[in-house]
């Protein structure tokens, strides 16, 4: 379907005539003198008349310019077939761990180790895929939060954002009190939306000014649901000196802390010691914060303008041209 987004801008079609009507005309007493003919007034079969009345063709073709041009301005678009989108009714932030501890390389992904960044954005990825109709917003966090991508339905932008997020990128320690305060600033508490944060982590909190548990209680209080996700294995074996060792790369991570945030926001608390686990956690979340089947529409909008924009300066070009060429060559 066609329409004009500004569709006022056509009463300025008139414009030219107006000017013509109420410009007051310039006598021809000051021109009293005898004008000599030149070459330019017997070009193209003219006459020495189009020097002071121009030929009517320009006047037609100076109209359509300026009709052309009013059009441009008015902004065409031509609107496509609506298209179905799942709306859910839902605002989902979430919120990465990039501190200097997710480099622990305590995770295998098909017989590869890799470290704990790797493995969160590969399988937070198909979760992001999976939740159509949500709006999904991005906090990345270490010694600071930081907003990475506001609460929107493109998905596939907040995708990539996680894909390129890198460690020491925010920091070397962690703030989740920080993390949690900006995902409240950030998420429109007042609609409404359901309201949820999954947080992720393998530390505790060592930086940032609000507590995590202060944090916590705002959430509560605003109606913000927090699922913490505790990232890390229980053992490693590292070769020393010694030979071989068993520790545990995960003794920084403050586990009681993320339950209590979850339990005072309503939420829950995962562990995930491995891939496989942040895997089947991710589709235990779809679980609880379920997609509806809702559905809104959507035209996508295709801009004309240019095409009568280009039309208008072609016309133009040919109506200067003519009377700037010759000269051109004269005084070559």
């Amino acid at each position: 379907m066609f329409q004009l987004e500004w569709p006022w801008v056509l009463a300025l079609l008139p414009l030219p005539l107006l000017v013509y009507w109420l410009w007051p005309a310039q006598g021809s007493a000051r021109q009293a003198a005898l004008r000599v003919p030149l070459i330019d007034d017997f070009r193209l079969g003219g006459d020495i008349a189009e020097g002071v009345t121009p030929r009517r063709w320009r006047q037609w073709l100076s109209l359509l310019a300026w009709i052309l041009l009013v059009l441009a301005a008015s902004r065409p678009q031509w609107l496509g077939e609506a298209i179905a989108i799942p709306v859910s009714g839902r605002d989902l932030m979430l919120a990465v761990d990039l501190s200097d501890s997710m480099r622990t390389g305590d995770f295998k992904i098909e017989g590869k180790q890799v470290n704990r960044l790797y493995a969160t954005r590969l399988v937070a990825s198909d979760f992001i895929e999976r939740r159509r109709g949500d709006r999904l917003g991005l906090i990345l966090f270490g010694t600071q939060a930081y907003l990475q991508a506001p609460l929107t339905f493109d998905s596939k932008t907040v995708n990539r954002l996680l894909q390129e997020a890198a460690i020491g990128l925010a920091g070397e320690r962690t703030a989740i009190g920080d993390a949690i305060g900006l995902a409240l600033k950030r998420l429109d508490l007042e609609s409404d939306n359901s309201q949820v944060l999954v947080l992720m982590t393998d530390g505790a909190n060592t930086a940032g000014e609000v507590t995590p548990l202060k944090a916590a209680q705002i959430a509560a209080e605003r109606g913000l649901k927090i699922y913490t996700i505790g990232i890390g294995a229980d053992e490693q074996i590292e070769s020393s000196w010694f030979g071989l060792r068993r520790v545990n790369p995960s003794s920084q991570l403050d586990e009681k802390t993320l339950r209590e945030i979850a339990q005072i926001t309503g939420g829950r608390y995962f562990r995930a010691r491995d891939s496989e686990e942040l895997a089947n956690i991710y589709r235990l979340l779809d679980e609880l914060e379920p997609v509806p089947r809702d559905t809104d529409h959507w035209r996508p909008v295709r801009p004309l303008f240019m095409w009568p924009l280009a039309i208008a300066l072609f016309i133009v070009t040919l109506l200067v041209a003519p009377r700037l060429w010759p000269e051109r060559r004269l005084q070559a």
